[in-house]
């Protein structure tokens, strides 16, 4: 199964997308291929492109305000050349890079309310099942928050009830793998105080050790 920003599989995720691009010609507003080097030690997944983040820069977690604590804190702990996924212009920043690390999401394509159904989710996970085939002995998955979590499960054909989602809860998985679970690091969130930074920093830390 192999991604194109041209996939219209899901109706209507692409009616969504031609209608977002009409009213915002300037935005990616297409399928948001992932970021940094397949077959890295450490996948990150989140759930979908934001409106005003993925879905306008074509870069996943980028410009948007789960995007700042995210690059943050990839780049605490050495996996992002920057901290800072915008430039000047408010576009995706040029030279940031990722280091042993790569960026996806369950769902390719802005959904309406940030909210893809289940069959969309089925849809996509032929390319998550691609990116975790990639991925080496030993190395590292982060799902942020349940759907990613259930994504990663559903793309390897394990059962939920055996793999509970918890923030910071790690699973063994297949072919030597270990998924970490967190909280997404969406405003609402950290907003509420469901998710910190120490919260997530301390993930991160843990997927840090693992793959060192």
């Amino acid at each position: 199964m192999t991604f194109s920003e041209n996939c219209r599989v899901c109706p209507r995720l692409s009616g969504f997308l031609d209608q977002v691009r009409a009213e915002h010609p300037e935005y990616h507003a297409l399928p948001v291929s992932s970021f940094g080097v397949p077959g890295s030690n450490f996948l990150i997944v989140g759930l979908a492109p934001g409106m005003h983040g993925a879905n306008r820069t074509g870069r996943p977690f980028t410009g948007d305000y789960a995007g700042n604590l995210l690059y943050g804190t990839l780049h605490k702990y050495g996996f992002a050349t920057s901290a800072e996924p915008l430039d000047a212009e408010g576009n995706a920043n040029p030279v940031l890079s990722l280091r042993g690390c790569r960026i996806t999401n369950a769902v390719r394509c802005l959904p309406p309310q940030n909210k893809p159904e289940p069959a969309e989710v089925r849809a996509c996970n032929g390319y998550l099942a691609e990116e975790l085939a990639a991925l080496p002995d030993g190395a590292a998955v982060m799902a942020l928050g349940l759907i990613a979590h259930q994504a990663v499960l559903m793309a390897m054909g394990l059962r939920k009830s055996e793999h509970v989602f918890a923030h910071a809860a790690r699973h063994a998985l297949p072919g030597g793998l270990t998924l970490f679970d967190s909280y997404h690091c969406s405003r609402y969130n950290t907003q509420t105080k469901r998710l910190t930074t120490a919260m997530f920093e301390q993930v991160v830390g843990d997927v840090t050790r693992h793959v060192a």
